[in-house]
């Protein structure tokens, strides 16, 4: 009998120690995909899920309305905003489609007028400037994760599947990048079998 407690005992502080050692994210993420909430909005009427056909559809509706125009290169689209600073900037995006359907939005955004002796317009301001439009689209509660070294850090928001992540890509541009979490997992575990 007393060995039976003593036995609960031990394992009650096993699960607690292992529970705990869990990251902040690593709590966030599991809360999150435990629900079971679907959240698939992305922006300009975009979403996780939509099958190219209609990508392209909402692309060029938007276009139409001067929402977004071509980017630089072949696969791209962009838009101009000004971000909560008052600083003028670029967003640009494609989509990554698993069946061909989107799972993945990578985005750039770089300021207009970025050179590297001003100081006003650094990928770190860059930075806290995307992650606060993205707390008006998205809402509050983006975490700060990094690395042991703290030389790359990421802001990061998991709302049921949908997983955003804001990191600085070079000097000059932000990259972000939101994606089906499910999926991703599948993916992942699909290639490593």
């Amino acid at each position: 009998m007393t060995h039976h407690f003593y036995l609960r005992f031990a394992s009650f502080l096993l699960f607690i120690s292992l529970v705990s050692c869990q990251s902040d994210y690593e709590k966030m993420e599991s809360r999150e995909l435990a629900s079971g909430k679907q959240v698939n909005d992305l922006f300009f009427d975009l979403r996780l899920g939509m099958d190219r056909k209609e990508f392209f559809e909402v692309c060029w509706k938007k276009n139409k309305e001067g929402v977004l125009t071509n980017g630089p290169t072949e696969l791209s689209v962009e838009h101009s905003l000004v971000l909560p600073s008052g600083h003028e900037a670029k967003m640009r995006f494609y989509p990554k489609f698993e069946g061909d359907k989107i799972y993945v939005m990578p985005i750039e955004f770089t300021y207009e007028g970025w050179a590297p002796w001003n100081e006003e317009l650094t990928a770190e301001k860059l930075r806290e400037d995307v992650v606060a439009l993205f707390e008006k689209w998205y809402g509050e509660g983006f975490l700060e994760v990094s690395d042991k070294d703290k030389t790359k850090v990421a802001f990061v928001k998991i709302d049921g599947n949908r997983r955003i992540r804001v990191f600085k890509k070079h000097l000059s541009a932000v990259r972000v990048e939101i994606e089906d979490l499910p999926v991703l997992k599948k993916l992942k575990e699909d290639k490593n079998s």
